[in-house]
C-alpha cells in the first residue's frame, strides 16, 4: 500500500507538473496572442483581464496547475525528508504503543528515489539501536518497525534466559547485553503482567518486555541448527522488537538487506488511545483520546 501510494504521488506530481509547465509555457502565451489578434494590440500592451474575457484559461487547467506546487512539495516531503507511519501493533512495546504516529526521517539511510528505491545519494548508514522502517523482507508492499540489533558481520545470539549477546565483527568475544531495573509493568499479555528492564545497545539504552512465563520460543527460530544464533550477511541487518516475545522479526523469518530501509523514527508527533469497553458502540478504528505526554517524544 505504501508502495502504492508513493507510486501516486510521483504520478500525480508530474501529470500536474506537465499541465503547469504547458500552460506556462506554451497555451498561455497563445491565449495572449489570441486575445491580442482579436483587439489589433501587441502582446505587450494587452492586459491580464482583457486575456482572460477573451481567451480564458480553461478550468480544469486551472485547476490542475494550481495543485502542482502543493502536491510537489507533499511528494518532496514524504520521500526524500520525513513521512509520517503509524504503529499498527504492540511489537515495539514499550517503546511505541498501538496509536502511535511517528516521523520517519527518510535521508538517515540514503537518499532513495520513492518509487524504486535505488539509492541516489549516501547519507549515512544504520547504528545498533536505530529503530527502522523498513520494507518487510517477504512482502514488500508491507512496512514494518524494528530496532536494529545487529550489524553487517555480526555474530547475533539469544540465549534461554532471552538474553542478547552480540559479537561485533573482528572481534573474537560475544558482547552479552546489561540488563538493569527490571520490575514488573503495567502491561500485559494474554492476562500475563510481563516483566520490563532497560537494556543497553551500544549507546542506545532502551526498555524491553518479556513475558516471563512463555519459554524462548526457539523452535520456530530460522536459525543455526541447534543454536539461537545469526551471523549477519554483508549489506544486511538483524532486527528485534522491542516486546520480545510478541514480535515476528529476524528471529523468525531473517534478515533486512539494505535496500528494504525506509528510514530513522525520530519522533512521535500525536499518539491516539483505542482501548475501548466491551459494550462501546464505536468503530475499531476510532480513537477514544490523545495520549498528550507521548507527543513530541523522541525514539
Amino acid at each position: 500500500m505504501a508502495n502504492t501510494f508513493s507510486l501516486i504521488l510521483v504520478v500525480a506530481t508530474l501529470l500536474t507538473g506537465l499541465i503547469w509547465a504547458l500552460d506556462k509555457f506554451v497555451w498561455a502565451p497563445r491565449r495572449v496572442l489570441k486575445a491580442a489578434q482579436t483587439l489589433s494590440l501587441t502582446a505587450e500592451d494587452i492586459d491580464t483581464e482583457q486575456v482572460e474575457a477573451i481567451a480564458p484559461q480553461p478550468i480544469w487547467v486551472e485547476n490542475l496547475a494550481s495543485v502542482f506546487p502543493v502536491i510537489a512539495l507533499v511528494t518532496v516531503l514524504r520521500s526524500f525528508i520525513y513521512e509520517p507511519f503509524q504503529i499498527p501493533s504492540g511489537s515495539m512495546m514499550p517503546t511505541l504503543l498501538v496509536g502511535d504516529f511517528i516521523l520517519v526521517e527518510k535521508f538517515s539511510y540514503g537518499v532513495k528515489d520513492p518509487v524504486f528505491r535505488h539509492t541516489l545519494l549516501e547519507t549515512g548508514k544504520p547504528e545498533r539501536g536505530d529503530v527502522a522502517v523498513f520494507k518487510y523482507p517477504e512482502d514488500p508492499n508491507v512496512d514494518f518497525i524494528k530496532r536494529i540489533v545487529g550489524l553487517p558481520g555480526d555474530k547475533v545470539r539469544y540465549d534461554e534466559q532471552k538474553r542478547l549477546c552480540i559479537q561485533r565483527k573482528g572481534e573474537s568475544q560475544c558482547e552479552l547485553l546489561p540488563i538493569d531495573k527490571v520490575e514488573t509493568s503495567p502491561f500485559t499479555q494474554q492476562g500475563i503482567n510481563l516483566v520490563q528492564a532497560e537494556e543497553t545497545l551500544g549507546k542506545v539504552p532502551h526498555q524491553i518486555l518479556v513475558n516471563p512465563l512463555l519459554p524462548n520460543q526457539s523452535g520456530r527460530y530460522a536459525a543455526i541448527s541447534g543454536k539461537n544464533e545469526w551471523t549477519v550477511p554483508q549489506g544486511q541487518y538483524f532486527v528485534m522488537g522491542d516486546n520480545r516475545d510478541n514480535s515476528r522479526d529476524s528471529r523468525f523469518w531473517g534478515f533486512v538487506p539494505e535496500h528494504n530501509l525506509v528510514g530513522k523514527a525520530v519522533g512521535i508527533w500525536i499518539s491516539f488511545e483505542f482501548d475501548k469497553q466491551a459494550d462501546s458502540v464505536l468503530p475499531s478504528w476510532v480513537p477514544v483520546g490523545v495520549r498528550f505526554n507521548r507527543v513530541g517524544g523522541i525514539i
